[in-house]
């Protein structure tokens, strides 16, 4: 994890997760995407570049991955 991403976290902007590697991003943020949760899903998604491929293939729901589209690259 990057020096920037730690920080963030010690700021006690997402206190739920104190370290998360890739893996775990992708695991949250289908879980979020299926429960509605598009803000924490967003934070994720941007804050590890994740792909709507891979949220897909961890299991994501794919209107939800297709609501989220504008934030994909």
């Amino acid at each position: 994890m990057g020096k920037s991403k730690s920080r963030i976290f010690r700021k006690g902007i997402n206190d739920q997760i104190t370290k998360i590697s890739r893996s775990d991003a992708i695991v949250e943020t289908v879980k979020y995407l299926n429960c509605n949760k598009n803000t924490e899903a967003h934070n994720l998604i941007t804050m590890f570049g994740l792909s709507a491929e891979e949220i897909l293939e961890a299991g994501a729901s794919y209107e939800a991955v297709v609501a989220m589209k504008n934030i994909f690259k």
